[in-house]
């Protein structure tokens, strides 16, 4: 398992392997524990389609999983 969250990891992989991520997501208002694209989208793309700056969520995702 990784030790940190990337860009490119899928957010299925991230609520996997951090289940403290979701609040995180949540926050960000993503939808991810029920959306069917969470398994093959990353982060980067899923935070592009929703007008977000990935690396803000990084630094977020990262900050509650450390």
């Amino acid at each position: 398992m990784a030790d940190k969250i990337t860009k490119d990891m899928t957010f299925f992989e991230v609520m996997r392997n951090f289940p403290e991520s979701v609040k995180v997501l949540q926050k960000h208002n993503l939808g991810c524990v029920g959306c069917m694209g969470a398994q093959n989208e990353s982060l980067e793309q899923g935070a592009n389609a929703h007008g977000l700056d990935v690396n803000e969520l990084l630094k977020d995702l990262n900050a509650a999983v450390n």
